[in-house]
């Protein structure tokens, strides 16, 4: 069986997740290796994500672990027999694969909170809002390119079409960033206020006049169908990074909430987006 080359971010989680479970059990690579009649190579390969593994062996490998987590087993089971090709992958011939991870996060979550101080959320954002970002980000982007990015970009706001609760807290900054000129600005706040009045949409506003000193803190947490899969994605200048150690979630959830504290509730966040709408 060939390794994979270049695993999503997917495949790595089942796989770290699986090496979690060994040494919580004070099990060596070699005592797993010897269990599945395997080489020390191949478990370190799954546990990279390099090489899948069925159903029945990571069946035995869990109790073999003594994970007494039945619906964790299972959660893993359905990570471990996916086999198609998300939508996302018609784009890695023009996307890194970080960014195509992302994606997959999103397609995968139960429940989706973000951050940004000064940034429109991703999901939320018009086409061309996306356009005049993007032509600013990297204007030298070759036009072809630049579509691909845009149609992605559009494409992955789909799942918010799906039945998962979406929170996103924008501080009044990003709000009142000129994007693409005063009537793309004036588009993009009518978007997100009639994205905030559907059910599954929740869109809360720190105003400038909030107690707040938490810049450059901006995140994207999602929840996975277990807590142990939960995952904190955040931007850096190197590009996109995905968090998952339980101590760091743990810091990342105190963080957030804190900062939802801070937020106006949604219906006076409602009422100072359409304030700032009116002033453009």
């Amino acid at each position: 069986m060939p390794a994979r080359p270049n695993p999503t971010a997917r495949q790595a989680r089942l796989g770290a997740e699986l090496r979690k479970l060994r040494e919580a059990a004070g099990v060596s690579n070699r005592e797993a290796a010897d269990f599945l009649d395997a080489s020390p190579t191949q478990v370190s390969h799954i546990e990279s994500g390099r090489f899948g593994i069925s159903e029945e062996r990571l069946r035995r490998l869990t109790g073999f672990y003594a994970c007494a987590d039945a619906q964790l087993v299972d959660v893993l089971v359905e990570m471990a027999n996916e086999r198609g090709r998300g939508w996302w992958k018609e784009y890695e011939s023009v996307l890194r694969p970080k960014v195509l991870d992302l994606a997959e996060l999103e397609h995968y979550s139960t429940y989706m909170r973000i951050f940004q101080v000064a940034h429109i959320p991703g999901l939320l954002q018009t086409e061309e809002h996306m356009r005049a970002a993007s032509r600013f980000a990297e204007p030298e982007l070759p036009k072809g390119d630049r579509d691909a990015h845009i149609a992605f970009r559009a494409r992955r706001q789909q799942v918010l079409g799906a039945d998962r609760p979406y929170e996103a807290v924008i501080h009044e900054a990003a709000l009142r960033m000129r994007v693409g000129g005063p009537k793309a600005t004036r588009a993009q706040l009518e978007h997100i206020l009639k994205a905030s009045e559907r059910d599954s949409i929740t869109v809360r506003v720190i105003p400038f006049a909030s107690d707040f000193a938490g810049a450059g803190q901006s995140m994207l947490y999602v929840e996975g169908p277990v807590p142990q899969l939960d995952t904190t994605q955040v931007d850096t200048a190197h590009g996109v990074v995905f968090v998952d150690a339980s101590a760091q979630l743990h810091r990342y959830r105190a963080r957030l909430e804190r900062i939802i504290k801070t937020a106006l509730a949604p219906a006076p966040s409602r009422d100072l987006i359409r304030a700032i709408t009116q002033e453009l």
